[in-house]
């Protein structure tokens, strides 16, 4: 394409400039050059051209109908050219959405919903990492985080609260405890050994208080290092555990545990967090497919 006719960008830019703010040292102010040199470029484009494009009204200016019409076409290419810059700096997406989540999390919750998650985002590839469960700087290098966690959030990371986190108490129904608490008070539990695991220690202090009971009086039987390990001996009849409801909504509902108590509120959320910056649109549907799940 011939750009012989086009007179020079600098010019167009000064008289774009003057024609949108009505004034010469205007234009050099936000040009950032000066007013000499705006009216210097304003006289190349006129001479260019071979018409006037604006008349002098008092002290300002005023558009002539080739002025008024050279506008209209400057506004509509300068809007498009910015468009195009900015979908230019916007970040391209990774070939794989790098996310992350707790080990428990991934086995007994996402990794059975993978079917569905990669028919809701056809085509995105996801590459998922076993992380714990707090914001830490190795999460921020990946694209999104799913957390089972309290606020206020940390600075540095958009949070987006997907649910409220609810825990409850399950035991198989084939242990002796699942049949004695299925239909007693919660403090009935205080005479029971307890599963527990390290990487949730405040999840029976914060069930007792709220039921109620004095946390100091659980007993506490069997740890495990991670809570997926927990709930799998709870599932296998080796003793009451507590445990997130998402985690256990298939094996409450094929019947390998109950809730005698069913589930409560812990203050908590289930949330996805990215790290401060343009958000990937791959995440924005990736949380609201998970929040539907939830």
């Amino acid at each position: 394409m011939s750009t012989s006719l086009l007179p020079p960008l600098n010019a167009l830019r000064a008289f774009e400039a003057t024609a949108r703010l009505g004034g010469v040292g205007r234009a050099a102010q936000a040009l950032h050059v000066t007013h000499g040199a705006v009216s210097r470029q304003l006289k190349l484009l006129e001479d260019h051209l071979g018409v006037a494009l604006f008349q002098r009204s008092g002290r300002g200016l005023r558009l002539t109908e080739a002025g008024q019409h050279l506008q209209a076409a400057c506004s509509d290419a300068f809007a498009g050219i910015e468009n195009c810059v900015r979908e230019l700096r916007r970040p391209t997406p990774s070939p794989a959405l790098v996310l992350g989540c707790s080990g428990s999390v991934l086995a007994r919750w996402m990794i059975p919903r993978l079917p569905a998650l990669q028919a809701a985002l056809p085509g995105v590839s996801l590459q998922w990492s076993a992380l714990d469960g707090a914001f830490t700087e190795a999460q921020a290098a990946l694209d999104a985080v799913l957390l089972l966690a309290e606020g206020p959030w940390p600075r540095g990371w958009q949070v987006r609260e997907l649910a409220a986190e609810r825990v409850g108490v399950v035991v198989a129904p084939s242990h002796p405890a699942g049949q004695r608490l299925r239909h007693a008070a919660p403090s009935a539990l205080l005479q029971e050994p307890l599963l527990h695991t390290r990487s949730r220690p405040q999840a029976w202090p914060g069930w007792a208080q709220a039921h109620g009971l004095d946390a100091a009086q659980l007993q506490l039987g069997t740890g495990f290092e991670h809570l997926y390990y927990l709930l799998e001996a709870a599932v296998a009849g080796l003793g009451p555990a507590i445990a997130p409801e998402p985690l256990v909504a298939e094996d409450l509902a094929a019947g390998r545990l109950i809730a005698p108590w069913g589930f409560s509120a812990t203050g908590g959320y289930w949330v996805l967090a990215w790290p401060d910056g343009p958000v990937d649109p791959r995440v924005e549907a990736l949380a609201e497919w998970a929040m539907a799940q939830l």
